[in-house]
């Protein structure tokens, strides 16, 4: 995901002679190979200086290194818990093209530790998926019907889905990961539930506040159950008219939930406002950044992420990474950035559920991640080098640096969509191999 211009000065320099304030363009090595998430990012502070110098014996800046060097900037703060080893935005070429004030993350006030392993979790997280869903198909369906808002219900799975995020985000997070078109309003709208309250977590909220979150995750399209179905499933580009009948779902869902007795105002203001964005280009009202509830614009930007990772009727789902990249280049003016950062932190490269390609030509299944060390992920290897079945399936912790037949140590090469290969997520779910170490398989 590199961030450079076509004409670009660079310089080779050793890291040992690398200062706060320098543009890091490339690395001696593929960015792939470090921890670094992003391609390309400016040296913040000291920690970044470590870790460049921890990783790398020299890198590639932009622009000449003049005899004597100018002035570093102060050092900034390392922010912890989220941050990215400095990749933000390139520095403006000019005061007019300056970027948006940053706005500060609300203040972390609980350290969470995952108590339970992903493998002793996943069997409980797809029963509350399931049972998640089918409640959400039921609540929409009662909703068109004109029947009221069973908000109880609904606090009822989401507080069990938080439950389980509370123990270990990943199996949950892997099961979003799952995507079925013909239940896409359902399944979006617990896909959201689901990773606004990772995302909580990851933002070290207090647990009242994570149900809450999930909670307008789960409620911010219920609007869209009065959108007529030729406008909501039209499988193809929505005309003028249309797109502004589809608008109305804000608006729809405020009314919705504004008539709901016990209705959370927050989750009003999320249903509302959670197409609002930061440049005052959102809707229905066209707010600018500091008028933007912090629920709405958290929901906001996760609720991009599932839709443009999900097959719908108009559009094939695409990469994680793919949209990970559309959130990056459009912090600051669709999605605030010190949330869009912390959000593509949380997520990584390789989120639970991802089919992975290594460098080996092995294809395997990622189904943890580690905090912190999100491109060394542990995946399930369930096809072999010329893509035929691995017998049996071997789970690998790339954190230990494994190494394959040929001694070589494994890399994830790319992500690969659901069912390359013949490798389609369900079915690994439903077969129980990825709660555990794999025995030798009889698929």
């Amino acid at each position: 995901m590199a961030l450079r211009h076509q004409e670009v000065v660079e310089t080779r320099i050793d890291v040992v002679d690398l200062e706060i304030g320098m543009h890091v363009i490339r690395l001696d090595r593929p960015w792939e190979e470090t921890d670094f998430l992003l391609q390309g990012f400016i040296i913040q502070n000291t920690s970044e200086l470590q870790a460049l110098q921890a990783q790398c014996r020299f890198v590639f800046i932009e622009g000449r290194v003049e005899p004597t060097m100018p002035a570093a900037r102060p050092e900034q703060p390392a922010r912890k818990g989220f941050s990215l080893f400095g990749k933000r935005k390139k520095p403006p070429a000019s005061p007019a093209t300056s970027s948006p004030p940053r706005s500060k993350l609300p203040r972390k006030r609980v350290n969470y530790i995952n108590k339970v392993s992903m493998a002793a979790e996943m069997a409980p997280a797809v029963m509350r998926f399931e049972d998640a869903r089918d409640t959400a198909k039921s609540l929409m369906a009662g909703l068109r019907l004109g029947r009221t808002l069973d908000l109880n219900n609904a606090r009822k799975v989401v507080n069990s889905c938080v439950d389980s995020v509370l123990r270990n985000e990943n199996a949950l997070l892997l099961l979003t990961k799952i995507k079925n078109q013909d239940e896409y309003t359902a399944e979006h709208c617990i896909n959201v539930s689901i990773l606004s309250a990772a995302f909580g977590k990851h933002l070290g909220l207090l647990e009242g506040e994570i149900r809450n979150l999930a909670l307008c995750g789960l409620l911010h399209d219920v609007g869209k159950t009065r959108i007529p179905d030729r406008v909501l499933n039209k499988p193809g580009a929505l005309t003028p008219d249309e797109f502004s009948i589809m608008r109305e779902h804000t608006n729809h869902g405020r009314s919705i939930l504004m008539g709901t007795s016990n209705a959370l105002a927050t989750a009003v203001d999320v249903a509302f406002s959670h197409h609002e964005r930061m440049d005052g280009s959102g809707y229905p009202r066209g707010l600018e950044s500091h008028q933007i509830p912090l629920f709405a614009k958290m929901v906001g930007l996760v609720d991009t992420y599932d839709a443009i990772t999900s097959n719908r009727i108009y559009d094939k789902g695409r990469a994680s990474m793919q949209a990970l990249e559309i959130i990056h280049n459009h912090r600051g003016t669709q999605f605030d950035t010190e949330l869009a950062e912390a959000f593509i932190q949380m997520i990584g490269v390789y989120p639970p559920g991802s089919i992975v390609e290594m460098h080996n030509g092995e294809v395997g299944i990622v189904v943890e991640t580690h905090p912190g060390h999100k491109l060394k992920p542990k995946v399930l290897l369930v096809r072999e080098a010329d893509k035929s079945q691995l017998a049996p399936y071997r789970l690998i912790d790339l954190m230990a640096s494994p190494d394959d037949r040929a001694g070589t140590t494994y890399r994830i090469k790319k992500e690969v969509p659901d069912g390359s290969f013949d490798i389609v997520l369900q079915d690994f779910v439903d077969e129980g191999l990825i709660t555990s170490t794999p025995a030798p398989s009889a698929r």
